[in-house]
Formats: structure tokens, sequence, C-alpha cells
């Protein structure tokens, strides 16, 4: 289906249009210095990837700040650091640092004028206020672990996302799902019968970052390594 005939577009948020790689490694490797461990990007990253989603897998429930200071403290124990608790709320709260990517304002400006724009995020409303106010862009829908009750990969979230847009006059034939995590959104945005975009942020990098590896391969629908080059394909 070309791109032009979707209604909607769903989006995840962080690592597709805010760059939480940078915020994550501009908190990290500062606390590392402080007891001069100077490691790779990319090792901090796939730690951090690695704990982030067991601790979602852990407790669904809970609101994205508190997985973020649970996943500070079991890499403080990873990398044998000391830890306070005022680190680890100050880790919690990081999500209101990290910046957008330079071209998802502009990017999301343009698709706006053509499709009816949606988030399916793992986070909380609260911390997704501070993102919004990044990315410059009114979304016609927000839909996040905190009011699913659940963290992406897992099904619920895209039945979720289908059942509200269902409810707006938007079938899931209609909807293309844009990210750049395989593992919680290809993966499943495809089992559940959506096209996807596969926003590959990290095209010229090895390895997977902060997400977690998938457990098998699959082809996504549309490959982009921007949002800008997605934004002029529409």
């Amino acid at each position: 289906m070309p791109l032009h005939n979707f209604e909607a577009i769903s989006f995840d948020c962080y690592g597709t249009l805010i760059d939480w790689e940078t915020g994550i490694l501009n908190e990290l490797q500062p606390w590392l210095a402080q007891a001069d461990k100077h490691l790779p990007p990319d090792e901090i990253l796939e730690a951090y990837g690695a704990v982030e989603l067991a601790q979602e897998r852990a407790d669904p429930t809970a609101l994205y700040p508190e997985i973020l200071k649970r996943t500070f403290q079991c890499l403080a124990v990873e990398f044998e650091m000391s830890e306070s608790e005022e680190e680890a709320v100050r880790f919690s709260k990081s999500i209101e640092r990290w910046p957008a990517f330079g071209d998802a304002p502009k990017a999301l400006s343009e698709l706006k004028r053509h499709f009816k724009l949606f988030v399916l995020s793992n986070v909380d409303r609260s911390s997704f206020a501070h993102s919004a106010e990044k990315l410059g862009v009114e979304f016609d829908g927000v839909f996040t672990a905190e009011e699913i009750g659940s963290y992406k990969p897992d099904p619920r979230n895209f039945d979720f996302l289908i059942n509200r847009l269902h409810e707006q006059g938007i079938e899931k034939d209609k909807l293309l799902h844009a990210a750049q995590s395989v593992t919680h959104d290809i993966l499943p945005g495809r089992k559940a019968g959506l096209k996807t975009a596969w926003i590959h942020r990290r095209y010229n990098k090895p390895g997977w970052g902060a997400t977690a590896p998938p457990d098998k391969n699959v082809e996504a629908d549309f490959l982009f390594t921007s949002l800008a080059a997605f934004a002029s394909a529409c």
C-alpha cells in the first residue's frame, strides 16, 4: 500500500521521536565517570536495554519513573557502582531532560498536514508531557503504558491502540505504525496485523543500543533512516 493511502500514523516515542540514547548517556556517563569508569557508550546502552525490559516485564503496572529508578539501581549493581536514593530519584526523572531528535518537530508538522497522528508509548502521561513540549505538534491521541497497564511488546498495547482508533473510525488497515524498536514495536505491530515503518535511527551504528535485540528477524513494510526521510516519502 502506498504511504499516502494511510489515514493515520501511530508512533513509538522514545528512540523514534525523542533521542533517548543521548538522554540516557548524558545521565549515566557522568555518574560512571565519578568512579573513573569510562565504558563504551554501546556497552552502557545495551546493559540499560536489557535491564529496562526485564523491569517492565517484572512489574507491568509500575509507572515509568519507577521503572527508570529500578533500572538505575540494577545498573549500579551490574557496574559495581555505589548509588544513593537521591541519584536513583534523579535518574527516574531524567526523561524530562531527554532531547528530541533534530528532525522530529518539522517532520511531525509536515505529517500532521496529511495524517492523524497518535503515540503509543512505554511511558506515563506526566513524563510524556515534557517530551510533547519538545515535539511541538498536537497529537490526535496519546496512549501510554500507564493507562493500558502493560508495556510493549505486550500485545495488549497494540490491541488497545487498534480498538481506540476503531472507535474513531480508523480501521487497522488504514493505520501505519512507525518506530525504531524492532523488539518493542515492529514485531508485535506486525503480529497485531498492522503495517509498520522502521525508523532505523541506528542504521550507521553496530548493535541494538538501548533497545533489547529482537528474538527473530522480521522485515518492516517500510524502512527509513530518519523521520525527515519518512516525512518526505509521505
